[in-house]
């Protein structure tokens, strides 16, 4: 059963986790899910000014969790946070980071941008640059793209044989469970961007010279594969997602929206995870007299 929880109106709702995850076991089909949709009825932001107030709103009780998690962390609990960012280009993977990722205390967050193999990684296994990457006990990592590139951008651009991208899915689903098993609470997120929405904001990064260098030219290429690339990406969500590595699939189209869910997201999984403070080892009484004849 959906867990339940408080919405707006005192009523119950079901959890953000419940309403975004895609289903396990099922075909994924893209087109059936909507880019400008705003998942949640009435209980969730239905409009940009309150989409803004809500996920502002959330900044302190995630802040709050995250410095628990940290100093928990400090007393040997090795749990921590993994949020995986995919989406096709302009999607959000960077505002997400901005604008999510900053409700947290830097010094606190493992944030990698996955590009192109490095001369280095190309010499390694796949996952190896990823696995260097992976938050440590009491840290929050956001991975803007990343293993996943190794069964989207390499198979749409068959940059690797058909028997490798399929064994691939099993090294991801292998990994991923590893990383599990280890304290780490997956958060994968597919930025479920429209092709007109695209379009829309690579002509935004045109029109202004200060958003030149954000520009790749390859972009426009790739719009030319975009059948091919969610194809791709109704594979991956189909083939590596488990109980414990479920996929979520947030539509992108509304910037405001997509911080909302993927803020809440986070929340709600850091609840569940209910880190403590660790209790002092000394004595309270005495450090305090201490202190005050010091």
């Amino acid at each position: 059963m959906p867990k339940k929880m408080n919405g707006p109106g005192g009523g119950e709702r079901p959890s953000v986790r419940e309403l975004l995850r895609v289903p396990l076991g099922e075909r994924v089909d893209l087109s059936a899910y909507d880019t400008g949709g705003t998942p949640g009825g009435t209980w969730a932001p239905q409009s940009k000014a309150v989409g803004l107030a809500a996920t502002e709103a959330l900044a302190p009780r995630l802040a709050a969790l995250q410095e628990r998690l940290f100093a928990s962390s400090t007393a040997g609990d090795r749990r921590r946070l993994l949020l995986v960012l995919q989406g096709m280009d302009t999607s959000g993977k960077g505002g997400t980071v901005k604008h999510v990722a900053g409700h947290f205390n830097p010094s606190g967050c493992r944030i990698r941008a996955f590009k192109a193999p490095t001369p280095e990684e190309s010499e390694h296994p796949f996952l190896w640059r990823v696995a260097q990457a992976v938050p440590l006990p009491g840290e929050i990592g956001v991975f803007d793209r990343s293993h996943y590139e190794d069964v989207l951008v390499a198979r749409v651009r068959e940059l690797a044989t058909p028997p490798v991208i399929e064994d691939r899915y099993g090294q991801i689903a292998r990994f991923e469970q590893a990383l599990a098993d280890e304290g780490v609470t997956l958060v994968k997120v597919f930025l479920h961007l429209s092709h007109e929405e695209q379009r829309a904001r690579l002509l935004e990064r045109l029109d202004d010279p200060d958003k030149h260098w954000k520009f790749n030219p390859g972009d426009i290429d790739d719009r030319a594969l975009w059948p091919a690339y969610q194809e791709a990406y109704e594979i991956a969500l189909e083939r590596c997602a488990t109980d414990r590595t479920p996929w979520y699939l947030v539509p992108a189209d509304r910037k405001w929206y997509r911080n909302w869910a993927i803020s809440s997201l986070l929340l709600e999984h850091l609840e569940e995870l209910d880190p403590q403070y660790p209790r002092g080892d000394f004595d309270v009484t005495e450090c305090r007299r201490r202190l005050l004849t010091a």
